[in-house]
């Protein structure tokens, strides 16, 4: 696709709320899973570190 300006190319022929939106959530979904994934891996290592001390006893 050619767009003229960059106005049309942000407007995407009429679909550019549905497109950018799409990304947007797209975007925020990832970054969410990243967030979630770390959290977790914390968690992991702070059970793992509880459980190690727990047999050294």
């Amino acid at each position: 696709m050619m767009w003229a300006s960059w106005g049309e190319f942000w407007a995407m022929g009429g679909y550019g709320l549905y497109v950018w939106g799409s990304y947007g959530a797209a975007f925020i979904v990832i970054l969410i899973e990243i967030i979630s994934l770390g959290r977790g891996h914390k968690q992991t290592l702070k059970r793992l570190k509880r459980m190690k001390a727990w047999e050294s006893q």
